[in-house]
């Protein structure tokens, strides 16, 4: 019996061992993420509008019904499916040149995935650091650093990247690197103006006063502070790139053929407006749904990754029900 009761107890220690440590509370975390998100029914739109996207990014080939480059002149400007022309085989209608709308939508998600991660990859590592390096090291640093973001705002973002553009050959890699050029400087002010109000905080003071090198400081005890504030700004700024590269590529200076963009598709079709109406609505109603769905998803990560945020919605929902509880 006792050998019995040995036993339970050693299973039950390798038990707790197990589900100790890092992997337990990322898994806990994640459990905690997901049962919010689905109270959370406008972030649960935003997530899955994002993740819809992410998905036919990825098997795009598997998806897509056709070779988005794929030509009929027999079958052009075929309507949707639902009209008495149109078949399931072009579901969504076909274009001047007879390729499929949806096949090309598909494929654009590609392309919007690729230009909206890229920017905000490297706008956002490039503006994070210099914001760092502003906001801690202070004086003339901060100074030369802040004027020149100060000076690249007052230019036209637009502006700027239609005159690069229109100077160099258009392509994705191009876009992406004058978008990013464009969008680092809102990275370098939010952070800059977080360092500044947690340099002064007691744990960096004290990390200064045991000798941590400032390379050590920035990045492990201010740097985890911005996760928050980082995270849903690079989230907003993902939609502000895929409205941006959308007007870029209507105005021909984007993404150039035989690759596939929504903002392209839009100005291929917009001599057809009023007689094959589908050339143009169908790609601006996948760009609002993409920015909506991405702008209450950015809401959404606001709430769940600040603390102070959490404790107003809990302040909240604990009123109302007590509120509710009085009033029956």
């Amino acid at each position: 019996m006792a050998k019995n009761v040995t036993d339970e107890e050693t299973r039950a220690e390798r038990r707790e061992e197990l589900i100790r440590g890092r992997p337990y509370e990322i898994l806990r975390a994640l459990r905690s993420a997901l049962r919010e998100i689905v109270s959370d029914r406008v972030g649960l739109f935003g997530v899955g509008v994002v993740g819809a996207l992410v998905i036919l990014a990825i098997f795009a080939p598997l998806i897509a019904p056709k070779d988005p480059a794929a030509q009929d002149l027999t079958d052009a400007l075929k309507p949707p499916f639902w009209y008495a022309d149109g078949d399931f085989a072009n579901a969504l209608g076909t274009d001047s040149l007879g390729r499929d709308i949806l096949s090309r939508m598909i494929y654009g998600t590609r392309i919007t995935i690729l230009v909206g991660v890229s920017v905000v990859a490297v706008s956002g590592a490039f503006g994070t650091v210099m914001g760092l390096i502003a906001g801690y090291k202070g004086g003339r640093t901060d100074s030369i650093i802040m004027r020149v973001v100060d000076t690249q705002v007052a230019f036209p973002g637009l502006l700027l990247a239609l005159v690069i553009l229109a100077v160099i050959q258009p392509s994705a890699t191009t876009v992406i690197v004058v978008l990013a050029l464009n969008g680092w400087m809102v990275y370098a002010r939010m952070t800059r103006g977080v360092v500044l109000s947690v340099r002064e905080t007691p744990y960096v003071d004290a990390a200064e006063i045991v000798g941590c090198k400032p390379k050590r400081i920035i990045f492990r005890h201010i740097l985890p502070n911005l996760t928050s504030p980082l995270l849903t700004l690079a989230v907003l700024e993902f939609a502000r790139i895929i409205l941006a590269e959308s007007a870029l590529s209507f105005l021909g200076l984007g993404i150039q053929p035989p690759q596939v963009s929504w903002g392209l598709m839009i100005a291929q079709g917009k001599d057809y407006l009023f007689s094959a109406w589908w050339l143009v609505t169908f790609p601006g109603v996948a760009i609002s749904l993409t920015v909506l769905g991405v702008n209450l998803l950015a809401s959404w990560l606001r709430v769940v990754a600040d603390p102070q945020e959490r404790e107003k919605r809990f302040a909240q929902s604990s009123t109302h029900q007590t509120g509710a509880g009085t009033g029956t």
